[in-house]
């Protein structure tokens, strides 16, 4: 069994391409279900704005890459996606998720978002059966030193997310965002965070248009200047914000070029959001700047060169830890086979048990103590082949190993 990911993100596909292949929930559910009939062990697929990447453990590792690439192609309907789709595994595919999870692949090195969404990603699969004993100790670990990483370098604590950026963006093309009004589209985690930005930009009223009019009871008294707009009223306030920030998860885009007003002053419009939120076309018009993800790649933070220095102790943990990984991996390979000797050890147990007990009558406490001796006796048996086998470093060698105690064994 072997690891490995195929996908697109943020390195090599731009945004146009990425938004083709983003996964909603039903979509992970047909996914995971076709590509478990192909063969394949253990699935995770992590969809967000910057990734679409499927993790995949196997047998024959490399004919299921191509099968998962040929997969992306037929199931998105996409013929050129191919030039853009990354793959790697083993070692390597390893180390991606490591990155990926501690962010340090991510276009705001050690972001925090991403850690969530690889959690949730891996329980999406753990709920459909779809991540078992080795995607599970997999995506643990690597949240876990995610975590650790980001206790010991500290390198999520200078503001830098995606949609701090954004803001900052806007703040540069308008030289200042004080006192002016923005109209925000969606209340997710990136909306709340963005409002947050808007509010240290001492805006002066911040609209909300939400699909969903009962999360409005939680905005709370952190967010005053935050008036909620009825979702169909988003069109009508254009005529009265200097910025649009959307971030909704909408399949489609929820400004559309042609439900745009006539408009007598400029407005800028960031978009991060993916699928796309905002209508390209919409950046054609006169008074209009729309700006996305893609964009936020170009702005260069003053902290960038610290964050790698931080970046770089990081991956030196995420070394050591998918080192113990792999070790770990190693020995799980010889798991079924312990489990085989351990299942014969019991048949043998409880067949001699019986052969006694109908040749010797013996009270119940004779009966528990030669139980005992018995089992102690074959796990004696056993316990030294196991160590020794756990030992043998050579996979080569240590496969042979196992093939030969199953023949032995009759196992």
């Amino acid at each position: 069994m072997d690891i490995g990911v195929i996908g697109v993100n943020h390195n090599l596909a731009p945004i146009s391409v990425r938004e083709k292949v983003s996964f909603t929930d039903t979509r992970k559910i047909e996914a995971i279900n076709s590509l478990l009939d192909k063969d394949i062990s253990e699935i995770v697929i992590l969809s967000t704005c910057n990734r679409s990447e499927i993790y995949i453990r196997s047998n024959n590792i490399e004919d299921r890459i191509k099968i998962v690439e040929d997969f992306y192609e037929e199931y998105f309907n996409e013929k050129n996606i191919k030039p853009y789709l990354f793959s790697k595994s083993g070692k390597q595919a390893i180390d991606h998720l490591f990155e990926v999870t501690a962010g340090l692949d991510s276009i705001v090195l050690g972001e925090d978002q991403i850690l969530g969404q690889v959690k949730d990603a891996h329980e999406f699969s753990m709920k459909l059966g779809a991540s078992k004993k080795v995607f599970n100790k997999l995506f643990r670990e690597a949240v876990t030193t995610s975590k650790e990483i980001k206790s010991t370098t500290k390198i999520s604590q200078q503001p830098l997310s995606i949609s701090y950026i954004g803001i900052k963006l806007l703040k540069d093309k308008l030289g200042s965002l004080e006192n002016k009004n923005a109209l925000v589209v969606g209340f997710g985690k990136m909306s709340k965070l963005t409002m947050n930005h808007l509010k240290e930009e001492k805006v002066n009223t911040i609209y909300l248009a939400n699909r969903s009019h009962g999360k409005y009871e939680d905005i709370g008294d952190d967010f005053r200047n935050v008036i909620p707009i009825d979702y169909n009223s988003r069109y009508e306030t254009l005529k009265n914000v200097d910025i649009v920030v959307s971030a909704t998860a909408s399949p489609h885009t929820v400004l559309k070029a042609e439900e745009i007003p006539k408009l007598d002053h400029k407005i800028f419009m960031m978009d991060i959001a993916l699928p796309r939120d905002i209508d390209s076309k919409i950046n054609e018009f006169e008074n209009i700047e729309v700006y996305d993800i893609d964009d936020l790649k170009k702005i260069h933070d003053e902290n960038d060169s610290k964050r790698n220095e931080l970046a770089m102790i990081g991956r030196q943990t995420i070394h050591s830890k998918v080192e113990e990984f792999i070790e770990w991996l190693d020995v799980a390979d010889i798991d079924p086979t312990i489990q085989s000797l351990n299942e014969k050890c019991f048949e043998i147990r409880q067949d001699t048990l019986d052969y006694i007990f109908r040749k010797v009558d013996l009270d119940s406490k004779d009966q528990r103590i030669i139980d005992k001796m018995i089992g102690s006796a074959l796990k004696r048996l056993v316990r030294e082949p196991i160590l020794n086998l756990k030992q043998v470093k050579d996979k080569g060698k240590r496969e042979e190993y196992i093939k030969l105690i199953e023949e032995l064994f009759e196992i």
